[in-house]
């Protein structure tokens, strides 16, 4: 299975004058053929990664746009083909219609392949360049791997990485378990577990708000334009939320890979959380714990190391229903964190919630009912027909 491998890397005056080149034209090169192919589109014509390469041809010809042919036409191309394959989601309805790139908001990127770089002996130089990329090795590459594709970007705080995409024959299927496990996810405890286990929530966004707020204090300050202060003072905003990000990301890495390691079966609820960032006193909180961020790792490394990952109804009331008798109560207010059924079982509502979403996972399972993790078209139809019973009202 082919893995991308991300490094930081730190360039040279030279080599950042490249690259950072590099990422203007990549630019400059998606918007004009998405506005050649936009205006063929509105007199019902259509424009193919064919085509877009022979205008990109005659555009590297004219004396405005010579400037394309300082840098490698590798990048440039790559930015065809993705927006290709941009248009090819957006007629299968998987996304929207492709939107401009940024100078200010889009990421900088570029992609490289095979015959745009070379790569010996751990040393990595793109095209274009005489010296090697002074990489920062974090962790070994797959013994033996030769990378396909490499992909340089840089953050909004200034950082520098570079991406290998390779083979990586250690992910591969895990020994089978019996064991399975419900989560339920929240604010006060980032996971419940079925098992009873409670991971706490780090709130890493609650930590740093005091230095998110300085930073932003200090920014807006400045004048707006293109001045060296404003620009430094972004940066320091842009590093806040990099330092946030990160430390999160991490912490719900070792969460995943810990929970697909243990268990066969994982169950989770399939929440909208699109909607749920709407509430305007959760918004902030919930964006914080990333829920949709652990779905998507749960699901691609279940892929990896053939796990099952089932998602339930999102309106299954887990939280009301009585995990040892299946009584179902009328209200449960979000205040409420216990509660005690007629049958006289005391209820953990975390705990409760994630041994309903167990059970029903595991029945839907057995019986065939194909619950899969599923994720909506901006349409707003299912991927996936959800097949769990949703509740009668």
């Amino acid at each position: 299975m082919k893995r991308a491998f991300k490094y930081r890397f730190y360039p040279t005056d030279m080599q950042a004058a490249e690259l950072s080149r590099t990422f203007g034209c990549v630019r400059k090169v998606y918007n004009l053929a998405l506005a050649a192919r936009t205006q063929a589109w509105t007199r019902q014509q259509r424009v193919n990664y064919n085509q877009t390469s022979a205008m990109l041809t005659a555009w590297k010809k004219t004396e405005e746009l010579a400037y394309l042919n300082e840098v490698s036409s590798v990048p440039l191309q790559q930015a065809l083909r993705h927006l290709q394959t941009a248009f090819t989601n957006f007629f299968g309805k998987r996304a929207k219609y492709p939107r401009f790139k940024s100078r200010k908001k889009s990421r900088n990127s570029a992609e490289y392949t095979t015959s745009a770089f070379r790569f010996r002996d751990g040393k990595l130089t793109l095209a274009k360049m005489t010296e090697s990329l002074e990489i920062v090795w974090s962790r070994p590459l797959p013994e033996g791997a030769s990378p396909s594709t490499v992909t340089v970007s840089q953050d909004s705080a200034g950082r520098w990485y570079v991406s290998l995409l390779c083979e990586d024959p250690s992910v591969r299927p895990l020994p089978p378990t019996a064991a399975a496990v419900g989560v339920d996810v929240g604010l006060d405890h980032l996971l419940t577990l079925s098992t009873g286990e409670k991971v706490s929530n780090p709130r890493h966004e609650r930590r740093d708000r005091g230095r998110l707020a300085t930073a932003q204090r200090q920014l807006a300050r400045k004048a707006k334009g293109e001045g060296a202060n404003r620009a430094k003072a972004r940066r320091k905003v842009a590093k806040v939320y990099a330092r946030i990000a990160d430390r999160r990301r991490d912490h719900l890495h070792k969460l995943t890979t810990r929970l697909v390691r243990e268990n066969q079966t994982i169950v989770v609820e399939d929440l909208t959380v699109r909607n749920m960032v709407k509430n305007g006193s959760l918004a902030r909180a919930i964006s914080d714990a990333a829920w949709s961020d652990f779905r998507s790792m749960l699901e691609y490394k279940a892929q990896w190391y053939g796990r099952e990952l089932i998602a339930i109804d999102r309106w299954f009331p887990s939280s009301k229903l009585c995990s040892a008798c299946g009584s179902l109560q009328d209200r449960m207010p979000l205040h409420v964190r216990a509660w005690t059924c007629g049958c006289g079982t005391v209820h953990d509502r975390d705990v409760n919630a994630a041994k309903n979403i167990l059970a029903v996972g595991l029945t839907a399972s057995v019986c065939g009912a194909g619950v899969r993790p599923q994720r909506s078209t901006p349409g707003g139809q299912s991927a996936m027909k959800q097949k769990t019973p949703r509740r009668e009202p």
